[in-house]
């Protein structure tokens, strides 16, 4: 029996296995950022995960990034979600939400009643926003004031008390991929002079302070925290990424978290060797694993849980497959973001198609 099939704590939660879903934009939702039936299903089919971590869900309006994506601002919302846990639960599953602000990686037809995106610093990203319209420029974002800070800080302790009234587990703060957290940590998009920019201790200020919102709402031991040093997606770029990293992971022992969720993609630096030693809770590793990966890092106490994406996306009966080594399905990147039950809620389990 591999050790990915042995039960872990992560924060208050006992998984019976040591594989979790990771958080993946599906874009399945209605245009007012309620999600559909067909998450329901989606997420219950994968219910055999030790954790589920759900795609990223905008905290408030301002948020939302791309076409289609949830959210966790009001009570229809609240009510489609909790559709979502008791259909988890049913089956013997837990489940996160992740809260996600993309900040600047927006587009004004997203937003409401056309407003400028907002950032850290106007500092224009590089590339497109996927909107209704298509692929669209960003633009310059607007520089947010310190109330308009302490409202967004606000709206994520809210959009956690509205989480835990849905029925989830825990949540997750997305501070990775370029979005308004990373935005914050990072030196070529905060060029702020007041408390939130210049040093790293200043630049991290504003992930703690919506840490502290959310562990306020939830506890502790029901809140994680993503990071991918170095990842460089939507155009973020930081200038000694391995101090700006060390200096947060020691900042977060003070609040207990659940567990940190980090994930890697083709950087040089080997930042679970600086960042495990420096966390207390649950460490979760992700970015492109394969089952012996998995098993390696679990076996050798570099990780306590492994985080697979597509691999669930397309086997929602992957712990099982895993166990049997069985073979798995391939996944269809051209049904990622589109709308419908194809490439969703349609790939088969083991010896038999899953329900609509």
């Amino acid at each position: 029996m591999t050790q990915l099939f042995t039960p872990v704590h992560i924060g208050r939660l006992a998984l019976p296995n040591r594989l979790v879903m990771a958080p993946m934009t599906r874009s399945r939702s209605d245009d007012a950022g309620v999600p559909s039936d067909l998450v329901v299903a989606y997420y219950a089919q994968r219910a055999s995960a030790g954790l589920i971590i759900t795609e990223g869900v905008y905290p408030n309006a301002m948020g939302k990034g791309y076409v289609r994506t949830p959210g966790i601002e009001n009570d229809a919302q609240v009510a489609a979600w909790k559709k979502v846990t008791e259909a988890v639960h049913a089956r013997g599953g837990r489940i996160f939400m992740q809260l996600m602000h993309c900040g600047r990686i927006s587009h004004p037809s997203l937003l409401p009643e056309g407003a400028q995106p907002l950032a850290p610093s106007a500092v224009k990203p590089a590339g497109q926003a996927w909107t209704g319209a298509g692929m669209q420029e960003f633009m310059i974002p607007q520089a947010l004031d310190v109330a308009g800070i302490a409202r967004i800080v606000y709206d994520y302790g809210l959009a956690t008390r509205r989480a835990m009234a849905a029925g989830f587990d825990g949540v997750e703060l997305h501070a990775a991929s370029g979005y308004l957290p990373e935005q914050f940590l990072s030196s070529g998009s905060n060029n702020r002079t007041d408390e939130y920019g210049g040093s790293v201790a200043k630049r991290t200020r504003f992930v703690l302070e919506v840490l502290a919102a959310m562990v306020a709402e939830a506890g502790s031991d029901r809140v994680g925290i993503k990071i991918s040093p170095e990842m460089g997606f939507n155009d973020i770029v930081d200038a000694a990424p391995q101090e700006t990293y060390t200096t947060l992971v020691e900042q977060l022992r003070e609040f207990k978290l659940a567990y940190l969720h980090v994930a890697l993609f083709g950087t040089s630096t080997d930042y679970h060797a600086l960042l495990r030693p420096r966390f207390d809770g649950a460490y979760l590793i992700g970015g492109g694993l394969d089952q012996t990966q998995a098993e390696t890092l679990i076996a050798e106490g570099k990780a306590d849980a492994t985080v697979f994406g597509s691999a669930f996306l397309a086997n929602p009966d992957l712990p099982e497959r895993l166990r049997q080594g069985a073979a798995l399905n391939t996944p269809d990147k051209n049904t990622f973001y589109s709308p419908g039950a194809n490439g969703y809620t349609d790939y088969p389990a083991l010896g038999a198609n899953q329900a609509q």
